[in-house]
């Protein structure tokens, strides 16, 4: 099974055939994808300019969206690898015992469904890499009450996500799955009351 970085080859590889470099860029998402694979690749597409139905996109494009994609990819990772350090350290020092985010974060490892969107169609418009900043930024100060991505505070409690959490609070501005653990109790509980008012 080829991994993320043999795959990012092909994709820029103007020796391979088109069909196998936008074939290649869609099993980058096996490996990385932050709002879903089908999330994902639409934000790619309508950022890089080519439809998500096309088969035979320009190849710059299909590499502006992998570029995209792999500075995403490398925020990510160093997140990831100052979580390890940290999570070591408190284990050095004696706190053996997760905390929320420790929990949130390991369903999340390897950085697939980090800004879960439930709906292909719904995700952020700005950069993946900046959506990820703005998700670890909130990941490391204390809860608020909006979505961390946009700052909206429309957020509704939704169930049946396909997802894991398959329930939670999601900003319906960016259509994220917004991580508990940067909401506060008041915020959490605001949520589910306008899951509350929607269905009733």
């Amino acid at each position: 099974m080829a991994g993320f970085r043999s795959l990012a080859r092909q994709v820029r590889d103007p020796r391979c055939d088109l069909a196998l470099r936008r074939y290649s860029l869609r099993k980058c998402l096996e490996r990385f994808a932050p709002y879903g694979h089908r999330a994902t690749w639409d934000h790619l597409c309508s950022r890089a300019g080519f439809g998500p139905e096309d088969r035979s996109p320009d190849p710059a494009r299909l590499v502006a969206a992998l570029d995209e994609l792999e500075e995403a990819r490398a925020v990510w990772l160093a997140y990831e690898v100052e979580f390890a350090e940290r999570r070591k350290k408190e284990k050095h020092d004696g706190l053996r015992r997760p905390g929320s985010v420790d929990d949130w974060h390991r369903l999340t490892w390897g950085g697939f469904g980090v800004a879960w969107c439930d709906d292909p169609a719904v995700h952020p418009r700005e950069p993946l890499a900046e959506v990820l900043r703005r998700l670890i930024a909130a990941l490391e100060r204390e809860p608020g009450s909006g979505c961390p991505v946009c700052g909206g505070e429309r957020l509704a409690w939704k169930y049946d996500l396909d997802h894991e959490p398959s329930a939670g609070p999601v900003c319906t501005d960016c259509g994220i799955l917004v991580p508990r653990p940067v909401l506060t109790p008041e915020a959490l509980a605001d949520a589910r009351r306008a899951r509350l008012l929607v269905s009733a």
